[in-house]
Parts: structure tokens; C-alpha cells; sequence
């Protein structure tokens, strides 16, 4: 099986194994050098992540190991602990680029950071503003930076603050802008 990428249309030949770096690229007509480099260099110097619940290591697998093979998973990939079925802790990968977009996450903490998600999403519509001032509200309220502002990156009880903080803001009790 080949797992396609990008916009350059990159075919992976096979998935890594668990621990292992996948090093075989195989080029493609409509491949340009810019993204196949920019594919080699993630692939070739990826960090090694581990579980926090289990402290084993992640593997890039396809999203069909979890969900199932459907069509919103085709070309889809997660960081999948090692010892998944077990330890049901699993991050998303990146479309473009492959890196994990966040912490891996437990079934809680993957429920708790969709509701924090859906919270700003709903002040966003409620505020008229876009999704980079609402991350900046969001920054204000918390005292973070933008490095630390992702909310693949918060605990339990940050999401609670983001939710608890979206909440409470004017517009959003009111269902329109302050």
C-alpha cells in the first residue's frame, strides 16, 4: 500500500514500524524538490515522543488504525502510543508536514480539548472577529505567549479555563457582539 501527501503528491511506500524513521521516498513526476527535501528532513530528524501516560514511545501510523478505514481518514495520520489498543493515547499529525499537533492525549483530555475548541469557536461567531483575534483574547486572559497558546498543547484544566473564560465573556452569553 502507498500513502500519498501534500500537494506535490509524495508516495510513501510503507508506514514505520514502532521506533522506526520511514526512509524511503520514492519519487514522483509531479513531485517538486522543495517538498520532497522539506519530507526527508521531517521524516529523517523526527523526535522521538513518548507517552505521557504509559511513558512508551509514539509511532506515525494511518488514521484507519483508530477510526477505521473511511474517507475522512484516507491520508490522514495520528501519533499512536506503542501500546495502543491499551493505552488509548493518540495525537493528530500535521496534513503537510507530519509533526504532531499537539500532546498525545487520553480519551478525556481529547474530549475536554474538542470542547475547549468548540468554545472558542462559538465566541469567534458571537465576537465577528477571526480565529487569530480570538487566540490573542485568549493569550490576554491566560497570560501566555503565542508558543504556549495551542490548545493541542493544554491539560484537563486548561481547557476548563478556555471554557470557563469563553463562557463568561460578554458575546457569548448573549449570542451577539459586546
Amino acid at each position: 500500500m502507498a500513502y500519498l501527501f501534500g500537494p506535490c503528491m509524495s508516495v510513501f511506500t510503507a508506514m514505520p514500524r514502532p521506533g522506526y524513521l520511514l526512509r524511503m521516498i520514492l519519487p514522483v513526476k509531479t513531485q517538486c524538490r522543495r517538498h520532497r527535501r522539506v519530507m526527508e528532513v521531517i521524516l529523517l530528524k523526527q523526535k522521538q515522543i513518548k507517552c505521557p501516560y504509559c511513558h512508551a514511545h509514539a509511532s506515525l501510523r494511518p488514521a484507519s488504525l483508530v477510526y477505521g478505514s473511511t474517507p475522512q481518514t484516507r491520508g490522514k495520520f495520528l501519533y499512536v502510543c506503542d501500546r495502543w489498543p491499551a493505552c488509548n493515547a493518540y495525537v493528530s499529525a500535521h496534513e503537510r508536514t507530519l509533526l504532531p499537533m499537539g500532546t498525545l492525549a487520553n480519551g478525556d483530555l481529547r474530549h475536554k480539548r474538542i470542547l475547549a475548541h468548540r468554545a472558542l469557536k462559538k465566541l469567534q461567531q458571537d465576537c465577528h472577529m477571526e480565529k487569530w483575534e480570538v487566540y490573542i483574547w485568549l493569550q490576554a486572559k491566560l497570560g501566555l505567549d503565542a508558543h504556549q497558546t495551542h490548545i493541542g498543547q493544554f491539560s484537563e484544566y486548561m481547557c476548563e479555563q478556555v471554557i470557563s473564560l469563553c463562557q463568561q465573556a460578554p458575546a457569548y452569553t448573549s449570542g451577539r457582539a459586546a
